[in-house]
């Protein structure tokens, strides 16, 4: 909506500064003016000012100064049109009339508004009636307790065809009405429109005035075609241009600008609401899509920096040098992204339910910069030790670069990436193997020819032994998988907190069904566990079979448990429940039948097995590769780590089978 001088001029006539300004700073009249405690910096002395006479207010700690209309901006977090409309109403001001066209426009948003609540409403008690029992169950499992629910205004849909419909017939709402929100499916093929969202856990989705326009619907049954589906697109709804949380994470980040909020982009729904609850109100997410250009300037109107938390593993890396991308045309001078990875296969409700919101702050606290992240993305896994290897490097730089719109950000990145090309194609590194880890000579040892290893340059450090440190990025560092450095940052401090899902389920299938420990034990014997936690439980538990020799198959979980509990493992146990976030895996449940128990086991055994023996395989071919940087060393260590990645989150796949779990028949 467009406003006229002549109206905005009425509101401040209408509206002292002082009047404005005093709902949020205690002012004290000083001669013409008034003063008080800054509203954007904390101080002691006043230096905030109002003048009635000029209609406008001075920050002198901020360098910030205004009208009416620039104050309710920056201290409610709104833009212009939606500040004029909360000052006309503060002022008892009707909104000017606009054009038929757009009074119409504005008429069928406001009908389409009121649909949207209708069936927020509707769908928030059918969860809690009878009805949504099953989906309080699936809440329940994901940890979002009743106040959750009801914070995030979290709903049921009925699985019936025309549940919805029938209830919104009875509010008088015509059934084009329904159709044009994207609450039923219509169509020419289609006699009678129906349901859109059947059976499905249902998160409102709102716009930045915190008004439903949307909703994504979570199935509660495995064998529908969409997991999670959202509305389509309709006049009040375009999945591109809005983010889940959008209104309340805008005034989180508003409210936070003092103490840093971090404005935090997650994957989905659940995520979001599982950071908001352990403490970062300003989380977001897409909504189903890769993160578009729109969603970026929503982003940067909350903060400079956000941070996007993606998984560690392949995708999620990929997901970041796609954002990566998106960015770089549109970066301006303070205005960016930063990266936050998280441990490989977790998502962020899975850190947080396994190792707590510490876990989680050390993850973002490590994210890092854009720039970082594209030289990351330009260089690793890379060798330069050729000058045609090197000139495609820099020329990738140079290209990449020229995307940036803004002359004083694209001449920095050119300045800085300039800086990291001399120091990663100096004579000294481009001898070596690439991906700006410093060089070192392919197939020499450390040292060269006559000279002991790590033989101390001026001014080196001295070791045990006799040995000098090596210089970070001199020629014939080895090469270091995790540097102690980076062994202790915050972000493997995160990594390190949480119990690896497979030991967790192992851990959990011999506790649920102790009769495992009595036919298997030397299989769970023959583990080895890389979670500390984790062994502790495995060496108590064989301790207790041991004991238990003679009647170990008759032993009670309850019985393990306590026994656990006994010897001060129980704060263990609750780490290794926690870190067993999906329902997926069927055979360590406590209800499983007998049969899907001791598939899983074998499965998860196997696993393991396999897991332990490529870790043993990733070591050596590091090793070999921090002797001979030969391409061969490097494709063996790539191909290593690879079939790693892929095993990865695969005991999900495993699944009840046959008559006795109440589960149809299926191949595993």
């Amino acid at each position: 909506m467009r406003f006229t001088p002549q109206f905005l001029e009425e509101l401040k006539a209408r509206l002292p500064v002082s009047d404005v300004v005093g709902r949020r700073v205690k002012l004290i009249r000083a001669g013409r003016e008034f003063k008080g405690l800054s509203p954007f910096n904390k101080e002691k002395t006043p230096s905030f000012f109002v003048n009635d006479q000029k209609e406008a207010w001075f920050d002198f700690s901020s360098g910030k100064n205004g009208s009416i209309f620039d104050f309710v901006m920056l201290t409610e977090g709104v833009a212009f049109p939606e500040a004029v409309e909360r000052l006309a109403q503060m002022a008892g001001v009707p909104l000017p009339k606009v054009s038929p066209e757009e009074e119409k426009r504005d008429a069928r948003a406001k009908t389409l508004h009121e649909v949207m609540e209708l069936a927020a409403r509707f769908f928030e008690a059918q969860l809690a009636a009878r009805v949504g029992a099953k989906a309080r169950g699936y809440l329940a499992d994901r940890g979002l307790d009743s106040a959750t629910q009801l914070k995030f205004r979290i709903g049921y849909s009925p699985g019936e065809r025309f549940a919805l419909k029938e209830h919104l017939g009875s509010q008088g709402v015509p059934v084009p009405d329904m159709v044009e929100a994207g609450l039923l499916i219509a169509g020419d093929d289609i006699p009678v429109p129906f349901d859109r969202f059947r059976d499905r856990v249902m998160f409102p989705i709102t716009d930045v005035r915190g008004r439903v326009i949307a909703f994504g619907g979570r199935a509660l049954e495995k064998d529908v075609p969409a997991k999670y589906l959202n509305s389509p697109e309709t006049p009040l709804f375009h999945k591109g241009h809005t983010l889940y949380n959008i209104a309340a994470a805008r005034q989180a980040a508003h409210d936070g600008a003092k103490t840093n909020v971090p404005v935090v982009v997650v994957e989905g729904y659940v995520d979001v609401i599982a950071m908001v609850t352990a403490g970062f109100p300003a989380s977001v997410a897409p909504l189903g899509t890769a993160l578009t250009e729109d969603q970026i300037g929503l982003l940067w109107k909350m903060t400079d920096e956000p941070v996007l938390c993606f998984d560690g593993d392949g995708a999620g890396v990929r997901a970041a040098y796609r954002a990566v991308d998106l960015a770089m045309p549109r970066l301006k001078p303070g205005k960016s992204l930063k990266f936050a990875l998280l441990p490989s296969g977790q998502d962020p409700d899975d850190l947080l339910r396994s190792a707590g919101r510490e876990a989680v702050a050390d993850v973002i606290a490590a994210a890092k910069p854009l720039a970082q992240m594209l030289w990351s993305r330009e260089t690793e896994g890379h060798s330069f030790d050729t000058p045609e290897r090197r000139a495609a490097l820099e020329a990738r730089i140079n290209e990449v670069t020229a995307t940036i719109a803004d002359d004083s950000v694209r001449k920095y990145y050119r300045q800085d990436f300039g800086d990291r090309l001399r120091q990663l194609l100096s004579p000294a590194a481009a001898q070596g193997f690439g991906g700006g880890r410093g060089g070192f000579a392919p197939g020499q040892r450390s040292g060269g020819p006559g000279r002991p290893p790590w033989q101390p340059r001026s001014g080196g450090r001295w070791q045990p032994g006799g040995r000098a440190q090596p210089e970070i990025g001199a020629r014939n560092t080895p090469y270091v998988v995790v540097s102690q450095q980076l062994a202790n940052s915050p972000l493997h401090r995160g990594y390190r907190t949480a119990v690896p899902t497979r030991e967790a389920l192992i851990l959990q299938a011999a506790i649920n069904y102790p009769w495992l420990l009595h036919d298997h034990l030397e299989e769970l014997s023959g583990l080895e566990f890389r979670h500390v936690d984790a062994e502790r439980l495995k060496a108590a538990l064989i301790d207790i079979a041991a004991q238990s020799s003679d009647h170990a198959a008759a032993l009670e979980s309850d019985q393990i448990r306590g026994e656990l509990a006994q010897r001060n493992l129980a704060e263990a146990l609750d780490r290794v429940s926690a870190s067993v976030t999906t329902a997926s895996v069927w055979g360590v449940r406590p209800d499983a039948a007998p049969d899907d128990v001791l598939v899983t086991w074998q499965q998860l055994v196997a696993l393991h097995r396999q897991w332990h023996s490529l870790t043993k395989e990733l070591k050596e071919a590091e090793q070999a590769l921090g002797q001979d940087a030969s391409e061969a060393n490097y494709l063996r260590l790539r191909d290593v780590k690879d079939r790693l990645s892929q095993m990865d989150g695969t005991e999900a796949l495993i699944e009840g089978f046959g008559a006795t779990s109440g589960r149809g028949a299926r191949g595993l």
